[in-house]
């Protein structure tokens, strides 16, 4: 299968998760993808134990790229850094605001060498506000945006143990460039795009904040009953929205009368009176195994799963049976797992799972642009090069 943005440059002038896993999307698209790195690496590079100069989130989100390591603060630097973006169809960039134009490299500066770029800049807050200086990582913007109140148990907010902003703001960036390079091809033109972790957050919630608005700080659950309920040796996830399937998991359970009681025969009656119909289900469901009530419900149709580790997931036969991920050797680090991207052919993660090296381009990279190999010698005396 052709890959979508196969003839297409892009510039990555970003660190962390954001703004590189945008461009790794991009990368196992087709895009040629130059991630321009400081002399000392991304610092996605030591984001959890470091070996060879990588570490595990650094390989999740930079596969299928080219790494040149440029000193930007030196006048040379900057000019290879130019002359990338002269010939880039798309750059992105997570520097501070600001930080870019001191380099040369912000947004009005690009655009006098290369009109018709698009630009996209990553950062916490925004180019834009009284919060654009702020330094900021995804924790911080869990808390800002509300997430670690609504994740929260009763007594303390709670924050995701993922970079889970970060990922979801590599994905609206990923589909802004995305719409962007399709009006370039039909009318044209380039693109600035804006994307923040803030504003990304507040569209990954964006039901939760109509919630809140409308129905204040604490709504209730969309319906019931749901969540995680304990049995004889774990917990389920249980979900029943209907009422058809709410009659069906009391049967199943051994209590018809919560079926018939006509506080229970809504939707709206449920959530309301959640908490005695939650203690008549826990009741029954510590008389058995998680694997039991499962095999039950699934049997009738009533959606439910036991919690599983990461662990369990890879072990999963489903998973294996669709390829739900590879196995691939990575410097350093060892032989990972690497799911499979929805959407992004399954057979291209081997072809494109290479994650580069610090610098490993600089020289491919620098002879294309024609610089010869007497001068890029040069450049590495003059610590311009990594």
């Amino acid at each position: 299968m052709r890959r979508a943005f196969e003839g297409f440059k892009v510039i990555d002038a970003s660190q962390g998760v954001a703004g590189p896993h945008a461009a790794m999307l991009l990368a196992l698209h087709g895009a040629d993808v130059i991630k321009i790195e400081p002399p000392e690496g991304d610092w996605g590079r030591i984001l959890g134990k470091a070996k060879a100069k990588n570490t595990i989130h650094f390989v999740a989100f930079n596969r299928g790229k080219r790494s040149i390591a440029i000193d930007l603060t030196k006048e040379e630097g900057r000019r290879i850094a130019t002359d990338l973006v002269t010939g880039a169809d798309v750059v992105i960039e997570s520097f501070r605001p600001g930080v870019a134009a001191r380099l040369g490299l912000g947004y009005s500066d690009a655009i006098k060498v290369n009109p018709n770029l698009i630009y996209m800049s990553v950062s916490g807050y925004g180019q834009q506000g009284p919060n654009r200086d702020r330094p900021a990582v995804d924790g911080v913007i869990q808390a800002y945006s509300g997430m670690m109140v609504m994740n929260g148990s009763v007594d303390k907010p709670h924050r995701q143990g993922m970079v889970v902003i970060d990922t979801v703001t590599g994905l609206y960036g990923f589909q802004a460039v995305s719409a962007a390079l399709m009006r370039k091809v039909r009318f044209g033109t380039g693109s600035f795009i804006d994307m923040s972790l803030m504003q990304s957050a507040a569209a990954f919630q964006a039901a939760k904040l109509m919630e809140a608005a409308s129905e204040g700080p604490s709504p209730g659950p969309l319906y019931s009953p749901s969540g995680v309920y304990e049995t004889a040796d774990g917990h389920v996830l249980l979900s029943t929205m209907r009422s058809r399937a709410f009659e069906v998991l009391c049967g199943i359970l051994g209590c018809p009368q919560l079926a018939t009681d006509a506080r229970f025969s809504s939707v709206d009656g449920r959530n309301a009176n959640r908490h005695e119909m939650n203690r008549v289900l826990t009741d029954q469901l510590r008389t058995r195994t998680t694997d039991e009530w499962v095999a039950l419900m699934l049997e009738r149709g009533v959606m439910a799963s036991p919690i599983k580790s990461y662990t369990d997931w890879l072990a999963d036969a489903h998973v294996k049976a669709v390829d739900g991920y590879q196995t691939l050797p990575f410097a350093g680090v060892g032989s990972l797992p690497v799911a499979a991207i929805p959407g992004c052919p399954g057979a291209e993660i081997g072809a494109n799972g290479a994650v580069p090296g610090l610098g490993e381009h600089t020289t491919q990279i620098l002879s294309s642009l024609g610089r010869t190999d007497v001068e890029i010698a040069s450049l590495y005396s003059a610590r311009v090069l990594s």
